[in-house]
């Protein structure tokens, strides 16, 4: 139909953390969602999967990003802007990019996440 019904799924290290809302039918979609979560010291990567809700069979994977503890660690203050979206099956073409802001917050004893899901396209 040329559009979707995107929403985000948060993950670190592979376990679901978040999950936004759906917005409806648009290739543009606006979140504007801020969360906050406990980071376990030990973690290795926060991975932001861009989906496709789909009422009659599983939902599609449309890309992801992937930023890694060492991405973070290059910025201090935290990470702001728009991240082009990746493949996560190897056989489908990716296109689009999402806005995002990442920080972590406290020391290392108690670390958190900061994640805003902003925007799409």
């Amino acid at each position: 139909t040329g559009s979707s019904d995107p929403y985000c799924i948060v993950k670190i290290d592979d376990e679901a953390i978040i999950r936004t809302a759906t917005v409806w039918k648009t290739l543009s979609p606006f979140w504007g969602e801020e969360y906050e979560v406990q980071l376990q010291p030990s973690f290795h990567s926060i991975s932001i999967y861009v989906m496709d809700e789909d009422a009659l069979s599983r939902d599609d994977v449309i890309g992801k990003v992937c930023i890694t503890r060492d991405m973070l660690a290059e910025h201090p203050k935290g990470y702001s802007g728009w991240v082009s979206l990746s493949e996560v099956d190897p056989d489908e073409e990716v296109q689009g990019e999402i806005h995002l802001r990442v920080e972590v917050l406290g020391s290392q004893g108690g670390r958190r996440l900061r994640c805003s899901v902003l925007e799409a396209r």
